[in-house]
């Protein structure tokens, strides 16, 4: 495995100026006209905002509270976080997309509604396919936000000292938008300190933060598979999509066969876009309702499910290299306290993707709903726990913070874009087991789980 070490002082990122388990946290968009009514159902192109509505208020608050710990004497000795790039532009191909909806829009007779005129004569498509992905200045936010929350909430970890003294470590994706994300990271902190006498360093590594693109068995099975998606397609051509497109052909008044299941898709990801990087509540929102934002979020769900999460078995054992690596800090660090050692790396920061993140999580059990997600049954699935627009926000973050309570009493809290959450099969102790009950809920994955017997591709021996 290599890494390769980059300096925080080259900040690489273009700006394109002149551009202008449940969590029931929904945003009423009555208070804040400014907010579109379907901003909730976004998935992976949705704010973190959304998932923490108090933060549209104060974009630093935090809560210590969440923590509570089983007694006063525990302290904290590791945190380890798994992070989501920030917000970014989309990338070439929704790009190609969305310039495709856009010449639809204005070779159609729309009727003498305001907004639609709107959209047609004012609107310019400013998207450009050397976008690419990049990240914008929201995402720059996104992460030098986080990272002074994250300091609040845990000051005797994420602090000037261990920062100086070494103790937190960065580690990156080598995609622009994550490099760009991990400095925006460090910024925040540093800005914070007020440092500026010193530099910290960050190791770029593929192997743990784009794990799938190194997995042979993924790759072949699934995300290179068009039969792996099969329940996606069936939902695309479905009697729900098809009602959602058929209602936005007869608003632009085109016919039916000038909006696919892509352009419908494209005028979903334009009202997020504009919304996500530009905080602009845009027309192209009013021409979806909640039902219509459901069956898209529903899409996208979808489409996560099959080709990263429980659809099938090698999506989340793709993570096994992330999660020993993860666990493998927490032991480290639990040995050096146990020992009585100062624990040499306090805070591990992780800058990765939705593709990073979400497989993780589906390995550790998190939000695996008693049914699968399906074509067929998206009426049925309304109360699912899998909805990637509250796991997969962007800068989506899952946190493992290792308590030492006293008398050998170690204790791991898992938090979920700062939100306490529980291991699936730990509830009896809610959201701060006991370490060593951890490690044996997860055995078999610590004892097994190998990467590269995972990962490699069994073909059938050829007939002779």
């Amino acid at each position: 495995m290599t890494t390769a070490l980059r300096k925080s002082a080259v900040f690489y990122f273009t700006i394109i100026t002149g551009i202008s388990s449940c969590f029931c946290t929904d945003v009423n968009p009555e208070e804040n006209p400014e907010i579109p009514a379907i901003a909730k159902y976004f998935s992976t192109k949705g704010r973190y905002e959304e998932v923490n509505p108090y933060l549209i208020e104060d974009i630093l608050a935090v809560n210590r509270s969440i923590l509570q710990p089983p007694s006063a004497q525990c302290r904290q000795i590791h945190l380890t976080a798994v992070i989501r790039h920030g917000t970014r532009y989309p990338t070439t191909k929704n790009v190609k997309k969305m310039k495709k909806l856009y010449d639809v829009v204005q070779g159609s007779n729309v009727s003498n509604r305001n907004w639609l005129r709107e959209l047609q004569n004012q609107w310019r498509m400013w998207y450009t396919e050397d976008m690419d992905g990049r990240l914008v200045q929201k995402g720059v936010d996104d992460h030098k936000h986080l990272a002074v929350r994250l300091s609040k909430l845990f000051p005797s970890l994420i602090s000037e000292e261990k920062l100086r003294g070494g103790f937190i470590k960065f580690i990156t994706s080598s995609k622009h938008r994550c490099v760009n994300s991990t400095l925006s990271f460090k910024a925040g902190l540093t800005e914070l300190w007020h440092i500026k006498d010193m530099e910290f360093d960050h190791a770029v590594n593929d192997a743990l933060m784009r794990f799938f693109d190194k997995c042979t068995r993924f790759l072949e099975e699934v995300d290179n598979n068009p039969s792996a998606v099969t329940e996606v397609e069936k939902f695309k051509q479905g009697p729900e999509m098809r009602r959602v497109q058929q209602k936005i052909a007869d608003i632009l008044n085109v016919p039916y066969s000038a909006i696919t299941d892509d352009m419908a898709e494209a005028a979903f990801y334009l009202c997020a876009y504009e919304f996500a990087i530009k905080t602009v509540n845009s027309p192209w929102c009013r021409l979806f309702d909640e039902v219509d934002a459901q069956v898209m979020e529903y899409a996208n769900d979808l489409k996560h499910f099959w080709k990263r999460s429980y659809g099938y078995d090698i999506n989340s054992k793709s993570s096994c290299i992330l999660f020993h690596d993860v666990f493998s800090r927490l032991e480290k660090a639990a040995k050096e306290n146990m020992s009585g050692q100062q624990v040499a790396e306090a805070v591990t920061v992780q800058v990765g993707h939705a593709e990073t993140l979400l497989p993780l999580l589906t390995l550790l059990g998190f939000f695996n709903d008693s049914e699968p997600l399906t074509s067929t049954n998206f009426a049925a699935q309304t109360r699912r726990s899998f909805r990637t627009s509250h796991m997969l926000p962007y800068a989506a973050n899952l946190i493992l913070v290792l308590y030492d309570c006293g008398g050998g009493d170690l204790r791991l809290q898992p938090l979920l874009n700062e939100k306490p959450v529980t291991f699936p099969g730990l509830a009896d102790q809610a959201s701060m087991p006991l370490y060593q009950d951890v490690l044996q809920h997860y055995r078999d994955l610590l004892q097994g789980c190998d990467f590269e017997t995972e990962c490699q591709l069994f073909k059938q021996p050829a007939e002779v």
